[in-house]
């Protein structure tokens, strides 16, 4: 088993600056308005500098919202023994009212149907998230219900960002675990 080096420092500050200034940027104009040279002055980098850490702005979006991502996962396994099949944990709740400060954003790189590079990140951590649990559990149609819960989330997310489906953070969420509780229990 091979460890990976060490995050440089100073690498990690400039590409959360650049992060923080992109989240910035956007919640003033989509992320379509928003250049590099107006995202580098907000950030206090320079334009190069930008370019030795992202090949360009969509990458840097992906990035600064892979936060979403690790909370939509962490949301989905919150809870402890037996799931209620009716009431979402309440940090899924949390994590579907969490998203309006920068739901536009999320609707730029989250496509309707859950397609779109941040779909793609979704789908493949909740994927391999729900695997594990799924093998660890000694389950036989493991790699068949961890995609199919990954697909599903990921699409009424984005359904839900992009308004085809209604709801509060709370309904929705509660929907979307029922939903999910019974691929689980479907197998």
């Amino acid at each position: 088993m091979t460890r990976a080096e060490p995050e440089d420092p100073r690498a990690a500050r400039t590409r959360a600056r650049l992060r923080s200034a992109l989240l910035e940027e956007c919640a003033e104009r989509p992320l379509e308005e928003v250049g590099v040279a107006a995202l580098v002055r907000r950030a206090g980098i320079g334009r190069a500098t930008f370019y030795v850490h992202y090949p360009d702005l969509e990458a840097l979006a992906v990035d600064a919202c892979a936060d979403v991502v690790r909370e939509a996962v962490e949301a989905l396994h919150a809870w402890q023994g037996r799931p209620d099949p009716v009431r979402a944990p309440a940090a899924l709740a949390a994590f579907f009212g969490s998203l309006t400060p920068h739901a536009a954003l999320y609707r730029t790189l989250l496509a309707p149907g859950g397609g779109g590079p941040l779909g793609r990140v979704l789908h493949r951590d909740l994927r391999a998230y729900s695997l594990r649990e799924r093998q660890r559990a000694g389950a036989a149609d493991a790699p068949l219900v961890a995609s199919a819960v990954a697909a599903t989330f990921a699409g009424v997310l984005a359904d839900w960002l992009h308004g085809d489906l209604g709801g509060t953070p709370g309904e929705i969420a509660d929907q979307v675990w029922q939903l999910l509780v019974a691929l689980h229990a479907s197998r």
